[in-house]
């Protein structure tokens, strides 16, 4: 989404870094495993499961 554009027509979006990748953080368990059931790429998935992993950790 903000990749290739410059900083002026790019538009705010905190689920996004400034290279247009996804932030992980905020999300919850159910959004964080619906979005691992999406995920094609390997590098996304287990960027996924270390996030889900360590919201098991925060909640136990």
């Amino acid at each position: 989404m903000a990749v290739g554009q410059n900083q002026r027509t790019r538009k705010n979006d905190s689920m996004l870094t400034k290279t247009g990748k996804a932030r992980l953080g905020p999300l919850n368990v159910a959004q964080l495993t619906k979005l691992l059931e999406a995920s094609t790429k390997p590098k996304e998935k287990g960027k996924i499961l270390r996030a889900l992993s360590k919201h098991t950790v925060v909640a136990a």
